[in-house]
């Protein structure tokens, strides 16, 4: 995968829970990195735009996009996803923007 950044949505919550542990280890909603093996990304806007709609719609909690260089990370093509195995280290994190 080249060094083109890739996102992921996140509850606001669980990225500021990960901040004092340097990682963040949420897979998707309701769902650890240990749960799931890995961490759900899109690879670019209209992709996380579908996830949002597919699984976030009903949320009311404030959620984020996390932009990711995923330069070092072991990120994966999957059915057309990116997943990142392994925990997401908060310094491959490039962005956060809330989610609107």
């Amino acid at each position: 995968m080249d060094t083109i950044d890739i996102l992921h949505l996140a509850l606001a919550a669980d990225w500021a829970d990960a901040q004092p542990a340097g990682e963040y280890r949420i897979s998707t909603l309701g769902r650890t990195l240990d749960q799931e093996g890995f961490i759900h990304c899109s690879r670019d806007l209209d992709q996380l735009h579908g996830v949002h709609t597919a699984f976030y719609g009903h949320v009311t909690q404030p959620l984020l996009i996390l932009q990711i260089d995923p330069t070092g990370l072991d990120i994966r093509l999957e059915n057309g996803f990116p997943h990142l195995y392994g925990p997401l280290p908060l310094t491959s994190v490039t962005a956060v923007h809330p989610y609107a």
